[in-house]
This record gives structure tokens, C-alpha cells and sequence, in this order.
């Protein structure tokens, strides 16, 4: 249900996620955008919309992410545009199609299909798992599960993500037999596969994360050895949904690793904020400094310590506190 805020409350979220005034930091501006995906209104849509011509181009992967998650149609234009435009960082362009796959409306699969051949590997890739989502939340399986979900079943993640997983662990608490070592291991198989279509690789990540042990904790990271960014990106972006201290050295290996991709270092950051463990801290401050860092590297530091000292205070909530706004923010793949 959405939130209710007052039109002075909304202005406010607006001129600090738009950075009006010049000098809002980064972080507090991630927390108002946080805040106006919760209110899943219209005017929320429009006004994380005009985000996109920030320079930042962390902030503006970020709106993308938010505006898939809304779920709602009136935000494909912005997206579509994203995703068309050449000039745009490919890290930004593949999450406009990500959250084209999130609201999974069947009017963005030609568009999608236009970019399978996009010169920018995560971008193409992106498409392609976009559009098997979307094609398999409209099939019997799709629709089975969207049932279960509205009716009896409770996501171990409210997350929309770009794939479901791997059928028997899509949603609710696994049963004993779904974390036994031998099922822990097919999906390992399957995550590593890469004969396989991404979008079944994809189903196999969401399962491991869905069982959560620490053997499938290191399952997923013996996917950090995959040569796609987007495919290592979005396993330390479920590193960020599960809080596990088991994943910590794989995702510090990854920040520290100065040949990774900047994508799935930024994404190791934000997760390593989220966990928020004591030794993550030094790391975070550390890459946040340096000169020789990726601007979306240091930028994800930024906002990875405010995530990690928001985790060791007694804050509630991630977002900007607002009377009727009431949400725990993940930061988005």
C-alpha cells in the first residue's frame, strides 16, 4: 500500500534527491530515493524520472533500479530512453532493461529484443534475461507462482528479481531436503554452467540464495571466477540481500581487486555496507579516498558507510524519515 506524505514532504524528497540546492551528499540523497520508492506513487515515478540527468552515473543506475521495483508502467518511457541512448554509461543502460524485466510489461520485449546484439556485453545480456522474465511470468509456471505469492505463499525476499528461481525454491522457508549438500551442488553446477542460457544460471543463483547456508554461500562465490561482469555483479548483489559475514572475504577480494569490472566492485561495496560487519569499515574508507579508484567505486563507499553505520545504530530505517514512510531500503543491484 502506498505511503501518503504531504506535497511539502514530497518537494523536499524531490530537492534533495535532484540536489537543488548543490550540496546535498550522495548518500542522503540515496536515502530520498529510497524514501520515494516506498511511496509507489505516480509523482514518485515522475520525480525519480528526472533523476537521469544527473552525471553520477551510480545515482542514476540506482533510479533505474527504483523505478523497476515500483513496478509500474508509467515509468517504461524514462527507461526506454535510458536504454537507447548509446552515450549513456552501459552500467545505467543495463539497468533500465533489468527494471524493463521487473515490471515485466509484454510491450517492452520488442524494444528489449532490438539490444541483443548491443555492443556493451552487460547490456545484451541484460536484454536477454529481461525477456525470458518476462515471457516466463506470463506463462503457466509465471502465473501459478504469482498466485501462490498473492495468496499463500511468503517471499524469503520482497525483491523483484530478474529471475525466478530455480523451480521448488521460489518462495517461503526451504525444506530440509532443498539445502542438503547434494542439491547445494547441482545448483552450483548449474550457476557455472555456462552452456547454459544466462536466464537458467540467473535461476539457479536465486535458488542458492533462497537456501542460504553458508555452502551456498560459497557455491555463489566460486561464481566471481565468470568471465560476465553482469553475471559477478549480480552475486554480490545477493551477497547484499542475504547479510551473511560468511560472503565478507569473497566481496572484500572482489573491492580490492583493481582488474574487476567497476560495476561488480561498486556492487561488492554496497554489499559489504549492508552486512556491516566491523572489518568491512577500513576497506570502505580506504577505496573511498583513493585517487586511483573508479569515481562509481568511490561513490559506492560513500554510500556503503552511511548503509554501515546506519546497520550499527538504533535507525529503523534505511530512508528519510517521513511521517507515512515507513520502509527498510536495499540498495539496488
Amino acid at each position: 500500500m502506498a505511503s501518503i506524505v504531504s506535497p511539502a514532504e514530497l518537494k523536499a524528497l524531490e530537492d534533495s534527491l535532484l540536489n537543488i540546492s548543490g550540496d546535498v551528499p550522495l548518500h542522503n540523497r540515496f536515502r530520498s530515493l529510497f524514501t520515494l520508492k516506498s511511496l509507489k506513487s505516480e509523482d514518485a515515478v515522475q520525480i525519480i524520472s528526472k533523476g537521469f540527468i544527473d552525471e553520477s552515473a551510480l545515482l542514476k543506475h540506482e533510479l533505474a533500479y527504483c523505478l523497476g521495483q515500483m513496478k509500474r508502467t508509467s515509468a517504461l518511457p524514462a527507461l526506454e530512453s535510458v536504454l537507447k541512448n548509446v552515450s549513456e554509461d552501459p552500467m545505467v543502460r543495463h539497468e533500465a532493461a533489468e527494471a524493463m524485466g521487473a515490471i515485466s510489461a509484454t510491450e517492452s520485449l520488442p524494444i528489449l529484443k532490438q539490444y541483443l546484439s548491443d555492443p556493451e556485453r552487460s547490456v545484451r545480456e541484460t536484454c536477454e534475461i529481461a525477456i525470458d522474465k518476462i515471457e516466463w511470468d506470463n506463462s503457466e509456471e509465471g502465473q501459478k507462482h504469482l498466485k501462490s505469492i498473492n495468496e499463500d505463499s511468503i517471499p524469503l525476499y520482497t525483491s523483484i528479481d530478474p529471475a525466478p528461481a530455480t523451480s521448488g525454491l521460489l518462495a517461503g522457508t526451504p525444506k530440509p531436503a532443498d539445502v542438503s549438500g547434494e542439491n547445494v551442488e547441482a545448483l552450483r553446477m548449474d550457476l557455472l554452467d555456462t552452456s547454459l542460457p544466462l536466464f537458467k544460471r540467473y535461476r539457479a543463483m536465486f535458488a542458492l540464495r533462497n537456501i542460504g547456508t553458508p555452502a551456498a554461500v560459497d557455491a555463489l562465490a566460486t561464481g566471481f571466477s565468470d568471465d560476465s561482469a553482469l553475471f559477478k555483479h549480480e552475486i554480490a548483489f545477493i551477497f547484499g540481500q542475504m547479510l551473511s559475514p560468511h560472503s565478507v572475504p569473497s566481496l572484500l577480494n572482489v573491492l580490492r581487486n583493481s582488474t574487476e569490472s567497476d560495476m561488480v566492485r561498486h556492487e561488492a561495496a554496497e554489499a559489504l555496507g549492508g552486512i556491516g560487519t566491523p572489518e568491512v569499515l577500513p576497506h570502505l574508507r580506504e577505496w573511498m579516498d583513493r585517487d586511483d579508484a573508479p569515481r562509481v567505486v568511490r561513490e559506492s563507499c560513500q554510500v556503503a558507510i552511511d548503509m554501515w553505520e546506519h546497520e550499527n545504530s538504533d535507525e529503523f530505517q534505511y530512508a528519510n524519515g517521513l511521517a507515512g514512510a515507513t520502509t527498510v531500503a536495499a540498495v539496488g543491484a
